[in-house]
């Protein structure tokens, strides 16, 4: 076990609507984070870039995240079956994923958190708050906690 402070976090956020690829790239730009971030578009490309599939199966184009923070709603597979793939295998099973939605739906929530999500974010559709959300997030994750070293 090891704090990822000392290290670059890689980042897997699987989000598939490009204004909020690249409100999390600029936020992220705003050194809130020093982290590699990597994005992926729909619930198949996460579970492809996971298990080292299709366009990830050379190890140097899908290093192992850190930190996913995923999107519920997206195209092929949903976040829920995400996560629900995520926990289910053995060798994901223990990376942090933080869901980061624009939904507050009380079912959402619960079901997130039966699923096994480490957190769950309503974002902001605002720049300065969702900076905001995104500093503190990055400093529990990538910076405080101790995370398992895979």
């Amino acid at each position: 076990m090891h704090t990822r402070s000392e290290t670059l976090g890689v980042v897997l956020l699987a989000e598939d609507d490009p204004g909020d690829q690249e409100l999390t790239r600029r936020a992220l730009q705003e050194d809130i984070l020093e982290c590699d971030l990597r994005i992926v578009s729909d619930g198949q490309e996460t579970m492809d870039y996971l298990l080292r599939q299709g366009d990830y199966v050379d190890p140097a184009s899908a290093p192992r995240p850190d930190l996913i923070l995923l999107d519920l709603n997206m195209p092929r597979i949903d976040g829920r079956q995400v996560l629900k793939q995520v926990r289910s295998h053995p060798d994901l099973r223990r990376i942090p994923v933080v869901v980061l939605t624009t939904s507050s739906e009380d079912e959402d929530v619960l079901s997130s958190y039966d699923l096994g999500c480490n957190s769950f974010i309503t974002k902001p559709v605002e720049l300065e708050p969702f900076v905001e959300t995104l500093r503190k997030l990055g400093g529990y994750w990538l910076e405080l906690v101790t995370l398992p070293v895979s």
